[in-house]
């Protein structure tokens, strides 16, 4: 039986978040053989306190624990001024803690795992769209040609994600902007309020910091299709690694009917 145990949580307020298991209900978990304790927490490991708990759980319970899973947590830098972590110094720190808590407690053939998606893809994928619309009312608006089925990270909890506009990377950031997708709701926004060159239609607006939570959480609301995914190499050449989606791809599961075998074709 493994058992998931979460300290803390991600964005929600404390007694509503889906991430939390109150440590008190660990206290009555008995016969259990292996253990899977994971810790999720924006941005830093609280090592020590997880270690802490695995020696506290083995104790009161008499369980072996096979592995404590670190999760993710680590972030990136998603604004210019951020330093990225160093992981080799989080390593260590991990390895330092371990070595304080769990080894003196004879738990030193626990494993640990780790699930680092964000910080070893996050940084390395783009997203880049085209100014395609503009609406000047109270607010100034660039509507562009992506929208949440290609990026949803801002429009589902408002993260940051960098923008730069192509060929004016030194222009002035002097122009405050909402910048819009075209689903039909109003959150399919990729920014509120940000300060940007002067965007006009045509330009291209690359959205930064997408390689871990771009194409993958995707999805077709409103009939979207997919983007095409492009591998820049290092000699600077580019490569298709991912066709666009056609509307044969979006009507494919009706397959099973007539008529969506004709929309198929």
């Amino acid at each position: 039986m493994r058992l998931l145990l979460f300290i803390g949580q991600l964005w929600n307020h404390l007694f509503f978040s889906r991430f939390l298991i109150c440590l008190g209900l660990v206290d009555e978990v008995d016969g259990i053989h292996q253990v899977c304790i994971v810790l999720i927490h924006q941005g830093f490991i609280f090592g020590k306190l997880l270690f802490e708990q695995a020696v506290k759980l083995q104790k009161e319970t008499g369980v072996h624990i096979k592995f404590i899973n670190l999760s993710g947590g680590i972030g990136i830098p998603y604004t210019p001024d951020q330093e990225p972590n160093d992981i080799r110094v989080i390593g260590e720190g991990v390895r330092r803690v371990y070595e304080e808590v769990l080894v003196p407690a004879g738990m030193g053939d626990v494993a640990i795992y780790t699930e680092l998606g964000r910080f070893m893809m996050g940084p390395y994928g783009c997203l880049v769209t085209t100014a395609i619309h503009e609406k000047h009312t109270h607010k100034e608006y660039i509507g562009v040609d992506a929208c949440a089925v290609d990026l949803m990270r801002p429009a589902m909890y408002g993260a940051y994600h960098h923008i730069t506009v192509m060929g004016k990377e030194d222009a002035p950031h002097d122009h405050k902007y909402d910048v819009t997708g075209s689903l039909c709701e109003n959150n399919d926004k990729f920014a509120i309020d940000r300060m940007l060159p002067e965007i006009e239609k045509g330009d291209y607006l690359v959205i930064h910091d997408t390689g871990a939570h771009g194409f993958a959480m995707g999805y077709s609301y409103n009939g979207k299709l997919k983007h095409a995914e492009l591998l820049l190499k290092e000699d600077g050449s580019v490569q298709m690694i991912r066709r666009a989606e056609t509307p044969k791809d979006y009507f494919a599961t009706f397959d099973c009917f007539e008529v969506g075998k004709k929309l198929c074709k």
